[in-house]
């Protein structure tokens, strides 16, 4: 049975034709599920939303483009949903057929913080990262859809992340700065609260 016949299949509601697209494209769209999931079992019950929405919307699927894009385009939505239902994105590592390596300096970092991190990144390292880290496809795939090679692709990947790291370093930094101007009720830097010549000048005079 060719894809075409069991898409049709699929679009009437036939139960066998559903078990079998299923089987054909299961340990594909459950890697994808596992980069995004905190463990196998939320990436378990991911793969089964994901399916449960690729069958009720296979209706839409008009046989331009990719059917294996479109169900993944489906699959990563569907994940992330949970996660902006949280307003967290933890991702994972798993040896999937292709393993993917994530900074862990985006654990735990707020999603919508990321994702203006990610918005702020030059174009081609914006798209290598989102096609790698949340969409999954690989360099090679990444090369051609881009016209550039897979060695370009993991050259982008390299410096997407650095800038990120960076990002999220120096959020960090002041993050902890603010603790201890909060904690010491004084800016560490001035610690006695003397910002400019002229506060310098009342407390010396003061102090007289």
């Amino acid at each position: 049975m060719s894809l075409e016949e069991l898409i049709n299949k699929c679009k009437k509601g036939d139960r066998k034709a559903q078990e079998r697209l299923y089987r054909q494209y299961a340990d594909i769209l459950f890697g994808i599920c596992l980069k995004y999931s905190r463990n196998k079992s939320e990436a378990e019950d991911s793969l089964h939303d994901s399916f449960m929405t690729i069958f009720e919307k296979i209706g839409q699927y008009k046989s331009k483009g990719s059917f294996e894009g479109w169900i993944k385009r489906i699959t990563v939505n569907t994940v992330l949903q949970k996660y902006r239902k949280e307003e967290y994105l933890k991702v994972v590592t798993e040896n999937t057929e292709e393993e993917v390596e994530v900074e862990t300096g985006y654990m735990d970092l707020d999603l919508q913080t990321l994702l203006g991190y990610i918005q702020e990144l030059p174009n081609k390292y914006r798209l290598t990262f989102n096609l790698y880290v949340l969409d999954g496809y690989s360099h090679k795939e990444i090369s051609t859809m881009l016209g550039t090679s897979p060695g370009t692709s993991k050259s982008n990947l390299a410096r997407a992340r650095m800038i990120l790291k960076e990002k999220i370093e120096s959020r960090k930094a002041k993050a902890i700065i603010g603790i201890l101007i909060m904690a010491l009720g004084k800016d560490p830097c001035n610690p006695h609260g003397v910002h400019n010549r002229k506060d310098m000048n009342i407390a010396e005079h003061k102090a007289k």
